[in-house]
């Protein structure tokens, strides 16, 4: 029961008793109990006017908590005919509209924040007060898919093992940035900042795509340094070659104890000079790599014939050389050669790395496993080829094709370089990662990005 009806109720019975009493002298009195009973309904019917005035404001104060409750700001509290309860519903009133103003200027806002992220070519990740994932655009759902969720943290997936990527993104420090690559070889310019929500700090996460950047910057330098090396180990090269040969003539004229070392450090020196000249070949192959010549290819077939390069060595070396998965795939628009050259690569830095492995007394299996998958349904055809090497142990993914960078002793880290120059110009997404199993694994997207 309201407030109101139990006053009313209240006036009511008050009134009764009093009414009754009167009756009780009616007998004694009976002109005087008419006027008493008379003043008390009077008194009644004023009293129950008098109430609902006193408790207008109690329904304006309801109304507005209705409104409130209901998130209804544009709404507005009627006005009656008593003026001190209309200053209590003007002020409802005022207090409604700056709520209804505040509500329109919090929404463009937000709109305003929502294309603004959308627009951002860069991902955008805040995390609330748990680190857990409270807002996000759309290009962080596309870098990382299925790995990210609102309400879940970055580095929890229900979907399968995190990656390398995130388990970097999370080393970096507040306010602090770095350059990182994720599997497929994509590098990014990361930072990692904090803002101040209700008193509390918050972090979030700027990731910027920089690999067409870098790229470019890379390849512009190398090619000069590359260039400008060629140039003039070529030369010396020539000269020297010419100089050697020469010197040759003379060892008829020298003794014969002296004549068979005379030769011997002569051709060491040519031999070594050849050396060379294939060394500085192999950097100008990048660099002056030919134009494509697309032509239709068994990617199946080509593959074979690397593997029948590679088949005794690893015979020799007790690692298994196999195919997984073979689906029949469609002709492939290639370049046969430099595709060829590229798989060529790849695989033999898998049997390297896995002979590693061996030498470190690793415990088998040791193999090296080629799939070939045709499209189903949104998941494109794709060649992976996996090995049971750890040649990624410990290797951040910002130095992943990186230029000159290497794990191999001796190595020059232009293998990389070069089969990703091979398949940038193919157009084919490439990506170098550990998988679920631990296992190295490099997979290409046979599908033009």
């Amino acid at each position: 029961m309201s407030l109101q009806r139990r006053l009313q109720l209240y006036l009511f019975l008050l009134h009764a008793l009093f009414f009754a009493l009167a009756l009780v002298l009616m007998h004694d009195r009976p002109f005087v109990v008419v006027g008493i009973e008379i003043g008390l309904i009077v008194s009644f019917f004023v009293g129950n006017l008098v109430l609902k005035k006193a408790l207008l404001p109690l329904g304006f104060v309801r109304q507005f908590q209705d409104l409130l409750h209901d998130e209804n700001y544009a709404a507005r509290i009627k006005l009656s005919s008593n003026p001190e309860a209309n200053e209590l519903a003007t002020l409802f009133n005022r207090m409604l509209d700056a709520l209804y103003q505040e509500r329109l200027r919090l929404g463009e806002q937000r709109g305003f924040l929502d294309q603004l992220l959308e627009a951002t070519p860069g991902a955008v990740i805040v995390f609330d007060f748990d680190g857990k994932v409270s807002l996000c655009n759309a290009f962080s759902s596309e870098l990382f898919g299925s790995k990210i969720q609102l309400g879940k943290r970055l580095d929890v997936s229900t979907f399968g093992s995190v990656s390398r990527f995130i388990d970097d993104l999370q080393l970096i420090a507040v306010g602090h940035s770095e350059v990182l690559s994720n599997e497929e070889g994509r590098r990014f310019r990361c930072q990692r900042s904090e803002f101040v929500d209700r008193g509390f700090r918050r972090e979030f996460l700027l990731i910027d795509e920089i690999t067409e950047e870098l790229a470019s910057s890379e390849k512009a330098t190398y090619e000069k340094l590359v260039r400008v090396l060629a140039h003039e180990v070529n030369n010396t090269v020539a000269a020297t070659g010419s100089v050697l040969e020469s010197l040759l003539f003379y060892r008829e004229q020298l003794r014969d104890e002296d004549s068979q070392d005379f030769s011997t450090a002569i051709v060491a020196v040519q031999k070594r000079n050849t050396n060379l000249a294939k060394f500085i070949e192999r950097f100008t192959q990048v660099v002056k790599m030919p134009d494509l010549q697309l032509e239709p290819c068994d990617l199946s077939d080509m593959l074979d014939t690397v593997l029948v390069l590679y088949r005794q060595r690893c015979q020799d070396s007790g690692i298994a050389l196999e195919w997984g998965c073979r689906d029949a795939l469609p002709l492939q628009m290639l370049d046969r050669h430099l595709v060829e050259q590229a798989l060529m690569n790849i695989v033999k830095n898998a049997i390297e790395a896995v002979e590693a492995a061996q030498k470190n007394a690793d415990a088998g299996p040791h193999f090296v496993r080629i799939d070939l998958r045709s499209a189903i349904d949104s998941v494109p055809a794709y060649l992976s080829i996996c090995d049971s090497g750890n040649g990624l142990k410990n290797i951040s993914t910002s130095q992943l094709f990186t230029p000159f960078f290497t794990t191999k002793k001796g190595g020059q880290g232009i293998g990389l370089m070069f089969v990703r120059e091979v398949f940038n110009r193919h157009g084919f997404v490439h990506r170098l990662r550990l998988n679920s199993e631990g296992q190295t694994q490099f997979d290409i997207l046979l599908e033009v990005s």
